[in-house]
């Protein structure tokens, strides 16, 4: 089983990457294969004259990374109460075309961190309204790492238990998400092998 994470974050020190890393070490500890992408920055602004068979590199690297998942574990700040600008940029080029995009059916997870006191409720709410219109199967859950620059520790790591267990709860239900999206693509791939021969 694979996961993919993103960051909503460019910022070197972010929160919302030290979030996605401890969350990584978790998604390990289960025996899942995780995995930061890094390549949020080096996405164009979307421009529907480009988005071709023929798309620009960048975008054909994160649709690629996107189908090699199993699910996609989303870190969110909150930029003016909303998604920030890029991350939403990469989701508007993974939503085309909408029926065969990357994210169709995939499980996803929204957690986030925010140097505020709520933690990026708002953002994660947004995030999550947007991977529903994409066609996301969304997981149910929520962490909110308010006041981030006194929740981790100097290597970078949740410090306080209660918060590690929110997101090892939300990765929990991620993983029983996976498993039904697995197990409904079977009975799928079964149903159209018995209509085939029935034909």
């Amino acid at each position: 089983m694979r996961v993919l994470g993103i960051s909503g974050s460019l910022r070197r020190g972010s929160y919302n990457t030290a979030l996605l890393r401890h969350a990584g070490d978790l998604f390990e500890a289960e025996g899942v294969e995780f995995e930061i992408y890094h390549g949020l920055r080096d996405i164009p602004p979307y421009d529907e004259d480009h988005d071709t068979e023929d798309a620009p590199e960048p975008v054909r690297r994160i649709r690629e990374a996107v189908r090699g998942a199993d699910a996609v574990f989303f870190a969110t700040p909150e930029y003016n109460s909303s998604v920030p600008g890029t991350l939403k940029n990469a989701l508007d080029w993974l939503s085309r075309p909408f029926a065969t995009n990357p994210l169709r059916y995939r499980p996803v997870a929204v957690i986030g961190a925010s140097a505020g006191v709520f933690g990026a409720v708002w953002a994660q709410a947004e995030l999550r309204k947007v991977l529903g219109a994409i066609g996301a199967r969304v997981s149910e859950g929520e962490v909110a790492v308010g006041n981030a620059g006194e929740r981790f520790d100097e290597q970078g790591r949740l410090s306080e238990p209660n918060l590690e267990q929110e997101v090892h709860e939300v990765i929990a239900t991620l993983l029983v998400d996976i498993l039904a999206a697995k197990n409904s693509q079977s009975v799928a791939k079964a149903s159209k092998i018995v209509r085939e021969h029935a034909n």
